[in-house]
């Protein structure tokens, strides 16, 4: 792997503004890493995209959520039928204040 895309400055660099303290073997290993993904990007510059569409999603999307319709909602009773606690038509829940 040619490591003359990046060099030990350039880790040191994005370390030193990522806030990181690199060791020696991290600045190494990053070196390799990143080295890597930047010659790989140079692969795909040679790729022929002229009749490629840009796309934003590689896969067709489809909402999930419902339509928003109006629709009857729960009765108060209804809404509590459930309700492990209730008192005077609301929820009843432990109080909480420290």
């Amino acid at each position: 792997m040619k490591n003359n895309i990046l060099n030990e400055k350039d880790i040191e660099k994005v370390g030193k503004l990522s806030r990181l303290k690199l060791t020696r073997e991290e600045k190494e290993l990053y070196l390799k890493q990143l080295s890597g993904i930047l010659e790989f990007m140079e692969q795909l510059k040679e790729l022929d995209t002229d009749d490629v569409l840009p796309t934003f999603y590689p896969v067709t999307i489809k909402s999930v959520w419902r339509k928003d319709c109006v629709t009857d909602s729960l009765s108060q009773e209804e809404a509590l039928d459930n309700a492990p606690a209730k008192e005077r038509g609301y929820f009843k829940v432990p109080r909480i204040i420290e």
